[in-house]
């Protein structure tokens, strides 16, 4: 009989971890055995929607002196994701994390850490099913149109834009056309930054409003016709099967696995 696997959340008080917690006390074959939080104030938490408590730490090493979870899962953003991640692997225990702000840099300092260690690290920029098959047929529709737009919205507490799933999406699209895309270049431009950024000829708008989670839609253009992409996440659960797909599938890793697509067998030719 398969062991359990056990898990731990960083930012396990906010709503995002908070959200995770109460989805691995329901998913078969995982169990939730602590939180990480910097605002702790107590030594345990009650998951959200359940009777279960778990002890909860304000550091990493901190709760790896009270118990070693097979999997850490983090939600955090930039030097403090990275951090997090070297300190897990040093400690032997492998990652699932859905920070949007690792630079290369900091990408190729976990991926040597995690081959050196041989510990299994999942770093995806988007864990809703839909929005990792939306990068996917995005990169396969772009070959056949020149003009490409994308826009992108969400909650306005956001800290970095555009969105790390927006730019992987982008990144898909000029892999899959193997070139940039044609642009219009307005000759009278009344406000600036109304064409939006510019990644290769795509133009990226994002937007930060109450009462959206994350939105992202591709639009194609050519003579005569457009075609258009959407992807909705209407709550933070709608990450959660594939945050429990990224939990079972990096206990058989060994390495840096860079988003979701091998794991949904969505990889390039």
């Amino acid at each position: 009989m398969t062991s359990e696997i056990k898990v731990a959340v960083i930012g396990a008080l906010g709503r995002m971890g908070s959200t995770v917690l109460t989805a691995a006390v329901a998913e078969q074959g995982v169990t939730p055995v602590g939180g990480v939080d910097i605002s702790a104030s107590s030594d345990s938490v009650t998951i959200s929607g359940t009777s279960v408590s778990v002890p909860l730490a304000t550091g990493l090493e901190e709760l790896f002196a009270i118990v070693k979870p097979d999997v850490v899962v983090d939600f955090t953003n930039g030097e403090a994701a990275k951090e997090s991640i070297l300190t897990c692997i040093n400690a032997g225990v492998r990652v699932v994390s859905g920070s949007t702000g690792l630079s290369p840099d900091d990408l190729d300092q976990i991926k040597e850490q995690a081959s050196s260690k041989g510990v299994g690290v999942i770093s995806a920029s988007n864990f809703a099913l839909g929005g990792v098959v939306l990068m996917h047929l995005a990169g396969i529709a772009s070959k056949y149109f020149e003009y490409a737009d994308l826009l992108e919205s969400h909650h306005e507490m956001k800290v970095d834009a555009p969105s790390g799933t927006a730019l992987s999406i982008a990144k898909s699209m000029i892999e899959g056309r193997g070139k940039g895309f044609e642009q219009n270049f307005a000759d009278l431009q009344t406000l600036d930054g109304t064409r939006g950024g510019d990644f290769q000829g795509i133009n990226v708008h994002s937007a930060r409003m109450p009462g959206r989670v994350a939105r992202h839609e591709v639009v194609f253009g050519a003579v005569g016709q457009t075609l258009t992409m959407i992807h909705d996440s209407i709550n933070r659960e709608s990450f959660m099967p594939g945050v429990m797909l990224g939990v079972k599938h990096v206990v058989g890793q060994q390495d840096l696995v860079i988003g979701l697509a091998s794991v949904l067998g969505l990889e390039k030719p």
